[in-house]
């Protein structure tokens, strides 16, 4: 597993394009893995024969582990030759074991432009337990039998062992890598429970899986009244009540986008003071402008939609306010003002929250605009937006009236100073000319960074938004 970029220290195979004995060429897209940012594909850096896929789809992968072995016509390098002899219900300590052979270093592969990290992946070994005697660090004990009747018939036994395959000794820190510790965290398993099966006594995620799974049971048990006598209980509590057997609560992992984006707002919302403004106005005369762009045979084959003019609207308020267009270094204590803006679009993908952005959006014309948007939009839903595509954004729409919501007070993408929240557009009684007629009307929200953006500056943008919008000749003479 690569590092794919910015330093990730996991990813998760969402999906193998080969399979054991299909044939590969350098450079071919063997799988798609998703890390903290977004989907990636890794092509395979050399020609050969797949042997074995090392991890199933949906598995969480560390950085530098074996993923895929290869047959290829060089003579086999030890790392090669344990990943063959390896069963595939062995596949993951054999991948570490690999890893570990120093003659791997022969030939190191490199995928998507990142190698793995040279350093040693052995660790020091365990000191002794305290009350242990000078030269007996290490004690040959039984392994621990693979059956669960057995380990139910010796409960003692596993608490006792002390190397591969047993849990670690009383007052002993298990062996465990963080994602794994986060993983048993999050379950709500304490590791000094969980049976380790990987070498030297480390605790693996399935480990921790199976000690989630095999906690179920006792619980569905306690969960299950005993007989007793018949209690009348009224009808309402009966439907209320789960069945037999029904568990309670539903514990989803927190990773990849979803992670970094949890990450992310948390850092936003308590590091950049955030205000946020709303303002409610008619965009009949923008609504109509849009049925006509639509039907104009110069914009034929573009998608036209009122998102398209609101990009344009806000792109006309930065120039006009070109201050807003800027961000914060922490460091060096300085305002950094862009004169580029690269918009950013919020998606909301299966996935999770990713922010994409148009690159130099200020340069574009409409119909730029409208063919760059089409394209952020189409690769956010397919999970093709890469880590390039959502970094250095300056500014951002978020457009959650598509929902049937009026307004929102959205949190900032980090590093940015602002964030338009766009709400539905929809018919209203308003006054026109003096008289109450029925209008297109919806309300925009800004949050902004009032170290970067003071009211009155944060005012004036969001009020030339409306204005544009109101007004939408104004794309023209404000251009």
């Amino acid at each position: 597993m690569p590092d794919v970029g910015e330093g990730l220290t996991e990813a998760e195979i969402l999906k193998w394009y080969v399979q054991p004995g299909d044939t590969v060429t350098d450079g071919q897209v063997v799988c798609e893995v998703e890390t903290a940012k977004a989907a990636v594909e890794l092509p395979i850096p050399f020609d050969g024969t797949v042997h074995a896929l090392l991890f199933e789809e949906g598995t969480t992968v560390d950085v530098g582990q074996v993923i895929i072995s290869v047959q290829t016509g060089e003579a086999e390098a030890p790392a090669a030759a344990a990943a063959t002899a390896a069963p595939a219900a062995a596949a993951a300590p054999v991948a570490a074991e690999a890893a570990e052979e120093p003659a791997a270093a022969a030939r190191q592969p490199v995928l998507v432009g990142y190698g793995v990290s040279q350093a040693s992946t052995k660790r020091r070994p365990r000191k002794a337990a305290p009350g242990a005697q000078n030269g007996s660090a290490a004690v040959a004990l039984p392994a621990v039998p693979a059956q669960p009747e057995a380990v139910a018939a010796a409960p003692a036994a596993p608490a006792a062992l002390n190397g591969n395959g047993g849990a670690p000794a009383a007052g002993e820190r298990p062996l465990a890598k963080p994602p794994v510790r986060k993983l048993a965290k999050d379950l709500g398993i304490d590791l000094a429970s969980v049976v380790p099966t990987g070498e030297g006594g480390v605790v693996t995620r399935e480990d921790v899986h199976a000690a989630a799974a095999s906690a179920i049971t006792p619980q569905a048990a306690v969960s299950a009244p005993a007989p007793a006598a018949p209690v009348q209980v009224p009808a309402r509590a009966e439907a209320s009540a789960p069945a037999a057997g029904e568990a309670r609560e539903t514990r989803i992992p927190v990773k990849g986008v979803r992670k970094v984006t949890a990450q992310a707002m948390v850092n936003s919302a308590f590091t950049a003071p955030h205000v946020t403004e709303f303002i409610t106005f008619d965009v009949t005369r923008t609504m109509k402008l849009v049925q006509e762009l639509k039907e104009d045979p110069d914009l034929a084959g573009l998608r036209i939609n009122p998102l398209l003019l609101i990009a344009k609207a806000v792109l006309v308020a930065i120039r006009r306010n070109p201050d807003v267009n800027a961000s914060w270094d922490e460091a060096a204590q300085e305002i950094v003002l862009k004169h580029y803006v690269n918009l950013g679009i919020a998606a909301a993908t299966p996935r999770g929250l990713i922010v994409p952005n148009i690159k130099d959006a200020h340069a574009k014309t409409l119909g730029e605009l409208s063919t760059a948007l089409s394209e952020l939009v189409g690769t956010a839903r397919d999970g093709k937006t890469s880590p390039a595509d959502m970094q250095n954004g300056t500014i951002t729409i978020t457009n959650v009236g598509v929902f049937g919501v009026d307004t929102g007070t959205p949190i900032l993408n980090p590093g940015e100073s602002a964030i338009l929240a766009v709400g539905a557009i929809k018919l209203q009684p308003w006054v026109h000319k003096g008289k109450v007629k029925p209008r297109h009307v919806t309300t925009l929200a800004l949050s902004f960074d009032h170290r970067l953006i003071d009211g009155e500056l944060g005012s004036k943008f969001l009020a030339d938004i409306a204005a544009v919008l109101e007004h939408p000749r104004r794309l023209v003479t404000w251009a």
